[in-house]
């Protein structure tokens, strides 16, 4: 007895799929084509954000990008991608790699592969300056503005019980604090310091975080060589002490930042 012919083409691509991940490799791919497809933010200084001068995104990220596809032997791909869009365009294939404020979540780390950290931040809340709020209890009933898909946004839900409002990007969110329409702005500190450094008083930090964040790259799932690739580069960099370079160059006491990076390179193992 023979198959139908739809029989059979359906058994024939339900074998091209099956074998489909074995055929996988970006790493080899990414070699082939001699470019690392890179995504970061653009509009969030001073991870990647426009240089106003050049019309080029520019920041920490975007050298952290340059650096790994150094290391890795190929050119820089650069391309912006929005904070909701982060993971579906790894998740589809679109880009190698991202380096756009991705914070480690459990929930994320069943969604994509995640590099070791390479640097780890408070989350803040942002307030006028004479709000009277001065703890997490007293968000409730309240409003906090926040990115939209972000872990700033997650742990505003997670550990206050005040209305989360979210937005496409931190100066947007920052809009609405100045606004009044909302009364707090959840941010991780690097982004947040320069909202209340530079707006003349009105504006602090709420001394207790939401969370610690652990910041890493994202990989797409089920690409072994890839993140082992981007892992063994981000050593080299750190035992050489380029990470540490970048972060002085962008947050160090030269910038208006002014942040130490207190937490070295670490496995992503240590906070699952």
């Amino acid at each position: 007895m023979f198959l139908s012919r739809r029989t059979g083409l359906a058994a024939l691509a339900l074998s091209l799929l099956a074998a489909a991940p074995a055929w996988a490799d970006r790493l080899a791919d990414m070699k082939a084509r001699g470019s690392l497809v890179c995504a970061t933010l653009n509009s969030s200084e001073p991870l990647g954000f426009q240089d106003l001068a050049t019309r080029k995104t520019v920041g920490f990220d975007v050298d952290t990008c340059a650096a790994i596809a150094k290391h890795l032997g190929v050119s820089l791909d650069l391309r912006s991608v929005s904070v909701e869009a982060r993971i579906p365009e790894l998740a589809l294939g679109r880009v190698d790699l991202i380096a756009a404020a991705l914070g480690y979540t459990k929930e994320r780390a069943q969604q994509i592969a995640f590099t070791a950290a390479h640097y780890q931040v408070p989350i803040k809340l942002i307030v006028r300056v004479d709000s009277g709020l001065n703890k997490l209890s007293d968000f409730k009933g309240r409003k906090i503005s926040a990115n939209k898909g972000s872990t700033p946004e997650l742990y505003a839900r997670r550990r206050t019980e005040a209305e989360v409002v979210t937005f496409q990007d931190p100066p947007a969110a920052f809009l609405a604090l100045q606004q009044g329409k909302v009364d707090g702005l959840a941010l991780a500190a690097p982004s947040a310091v320069r909202y209340v450094n530079e707006t003349g008083g009105k504006f602090r930090f709420v001394d207790e975080p939401l969370a610690y964040e652990a910041t890493a790259l994202g990989v797409k799932k089920d690409e072994p060589a890839l993140l082992a690739a981007v892992n063994k580069a981000m050593e080299d960099m750190e035992a050489a002490g380029e990470i540490d370079a970048l972060w002085t160059k962008w947050y160090g006491p030269k910038s208006k930042y002014n942040l130490p990076r207190e937490k070295k390179l670490t496995p992503i193992s240590a906070f699952e």
